[in-house]
């Protein structure tokens, strides 16, 4: 009797779904056929829903004793692990149940294969084709496949040879619908090994496929879903080779159907199909320079996060679409994202692998436990404090080899972000030599330009001496002289900028009293007995500012030596404040002569000192202030 006759009462399912069909059936055995050929058994509902339905069959069948209805649930209790992606407790059960000699041939099978699906996705290829060689001798699989590891390998060559000679005899005696799987994936392989022969290997399949949806009529509603399924990957594999050579407006085209397809086929394909698809898609229309659209296919929430190197994809193209849209903290961010994802696999990889052995090795220390029990109760052997002595020794044995292992681990760990560490201060390190060095030759060049624009500046206020000799006009002449002592002030200005540490600023206490013994040296009939007080100490400007300062500057004492002291300079003053705080500057230039004559602001429209000084101080975004009530004249400012 199967725990199958048993009355249960469930939660609603659909009528006409898969698993209300599931649980009409009374044998535990039917329910096992139809589940493994069932295809779309997770479209309307999740593998939690079969997983709650099968576990209480599991219990019914176990209040019952029925060995072999629990057989059966638990293979299917493993298949649904493997589907949910928790491969740890689908292995666990596997192991169990493949050790059982009682096991059914048909849950054996599929037990391999789960177990083979396991392994694989642990990257466990050893024990992958320790399941396989299983297959072969229990007469499951003809022959064993290999293509699937090399290609996890990286391998492709030898994944696609592999391939031609396990599937090329089976195609050649097959169908249409064979030869367009066959060429599928031997396009696939020739993809991946960067070959432009795969677009032919595509269409041989394309063509295959349309041919053989012409030539049947009456084809099952699986057998529909095959084809479709079979298409869509055909137009996506089509799409990434064409984005390979390089033709992007076909590879875009052929990527779009691809989706579309997969979209509409649902639930019933698996998501990390349309994931692959929508990145390559991405990837295709940034190529082709529409950042903008291929967004929207970067969506985890509408296209799944699919496996690491899925994830990886993304990321990748998130940083590109971040770094062409000029946010460099969120593009470092997935950058950053990849880094760890590389860092973690191979620890990831090993704890896996720890982990399963440490599993297996508890097992087996569970047999031989169990079987030392027996021996001892064969013997006669029933001593409590015997047993519990030896149970003792065990757990503490148990202990220490798992204490062991995770300071083992732990140590490793260790190494591992010591190494890191070192190797991240050393890249510091050669970062830091790199930026010095080349701080010091943009300030080795900034300090040369300053001189060569000094050089020359000179070199055309020599020019303006010759000119002057050769001049009998005292109108030139003046002109000339004024021309002479403007340059003057601006190659000062060149001349500090060089000579000081800081290239950016010039520091105007020292430049503002070099530029009035410059101009003390031109005229050199009169000025030097004029008291110059200079307060401008601590002020530094940049040489925006510096240079209009430095040519009104010269307009205003060259004026006061030429007009302010006319009846002489023993006790003239002239007086030069300059400060800036806080981002503010001030102005101000006095001297005691004999003032601006009433008619100023005529004179002003025909005076070219006057008319650039005002430029000058437009230049730097201010107005200047004239006070001729005081005695002499004022000149103020802020900037």
């Amino acid at each position: 009797m199967f725990a199958g006759s048993i009355p249960v009462v469930f939660g609603q399912t659909n009528p006409g779904s898969s698993l209300r069909q599931f649980e009409e059936f009374t044998e535990p055995q039917d329910r096992f056929e139809y589940f493994i050929e069932t295809d779309n058994r997770y479209v309307e509902n999740t593998g939690s829903d079969w997983l709650s339905r099968i576990e209480v069959f599991l219990e019914a069948s176990k209040e019952l004793r029925d060995s072999s209805a629990i057989r059966i649930y638990n293979t299917l209790r493993s298949r649904i692990y493997t589907d949910l992606n928790e491969h740890a407790k689908s292995i666990q059960i596997g192991q169990d149940l493949l050790d059982d000699t009682q096991l059914l041939p048909a849950c054996r099978a599929e037990l391999l294969r789960v177990m083979d699906q396991n392994y694989g996705y642990l990257h466990l290829y050893s024990k992958q084709l320790e399941i396989r060689e299983e297959q072969k001798s229990l007469g499951f699989e003809e022959e064993i496949i290999f293509h699937d590891l090399y290609e996890n390998l990286g391998l492709y060559k030898q994944a696609r040879d592999a391939y031609v000679y396990y599937a090329k005899p089976r195609m050649e005696s097959g169908n249409l619908l064979d030869k367009a799987a066959y060429y599928n994936q031997l396009g696939h392989y020739r993809r991946l090994q960067g070959s432009v022969g795969a677009l032919d290997d595509f269409q041989e399949a394309k063509l295959a496929l349309e041919a053989y949806s012409q030539s049947t009529e009456n084809t099952t509603p699986r057998e529909k879903l095959e084809i479709a399924i079979l298409h869509a990957q055909i137009e996506g594999n089509t799409g990434k080779s064409y984005l390979q050579v390089g033709d992007l407006s076909r590879a875009i085209v052929s990527l779009e159907k691809s989706l579309k397809e997969f979209r509409t086929l649902g639930r019933r394909v698996k998501r990390e199909l349309q994931t692959e698809n929508a990145l390559y898609l991405a990837k295709a229309l940034m190529d082709a320079d529409r950042i903008s659209s291929a967004y929207p296919y970067l969506s985890e929430r509408r296209y799944g996060k699919g496996s690491v190197s899925l994830r990886m994809m993304r990321n990748r193209l998130l940083a590109r679409y971040f770094d062409v849209k000029d946010q460099p903290n969120s593009a470092n961010r997935y950058y950053r994202q990849n880094q760890k994802i590389s860092d973690s696999l191979l620890q990831s990889q090993q704890e896996i692998m720890n982990r399963q052995y440490v599993s297996l090795f508890g097992e087996a220390e569970m047999k031989r436990d169990y079987q030392l029990y027996q021996d001892y109760r064969k013997l006669g052997v029933d001593s409590e404090k015997s047993r519990i002595k030896h149970e003792s020794q065990q757990v503490q044995l148990k202990l220490l080899i798992i204490s062991l292992v995770f300071i083992l681990i732990g140590f490793a760990g260790l190494v591992y972000a010591y190494l890191k560490s070192i190797q991240n201060q050393k890249v510091i390190e050669e970062q830091k030599t790199v930026i010095e060095s080349s701080l010091k030759e943009k300030e080795s060049l900034l300090k040369e330009i300053h001189h060569r624009v000094k050089n020359n500046l000179q070199m055309v206020s020599s020019l303006l001496s010759l000119q002057t000799k050769n001049t009998r006009d005292k109108s030139a002449i003046q002109a000339l002289e004024e021309g002479k002592s403007r340059v003057k002030a601006m190659a000062l200005i060149h001349q500090k900028l060089y000579q000081n540490e800081d290239l950016s600023v010039v520091e105007m206490q020292g430049y503002v009293e070099s530029l009035i013994n410059s101009i003390q040296a031109v005229y050199k009939k009169g000025g030097h007995n004029i008291d110059i007080s200079v307060d401008a100490r601590g002020t530094e400007l940049d040489i925006d500012q510096a240079i209009p300062i430095g040519l009104i500057l010269n307009e205003l004492v060259s004026n006061s030596f030429k007009y302010a002291f006319p009846h002489g300079d023993e006790e003239a003053q002239i007086y030069i404040h300059l400060q800036k705080d806080n981002g503010q500057g001030h102005f101000e230039y006095t001297d005691n002569g004999i003032g601006l004559p009433d008619d100023t602001a005529e004179r002003t429209k025909s005076s070219m000192g006057i008319r650039l000084v005002n430029r000058l101080v437009n230049q730097l975004q201010s107005k200047l202030n004239i006070d001729n009530k005081v005695n002499g004249v004022r000149f103020w400012f802020n900037f």
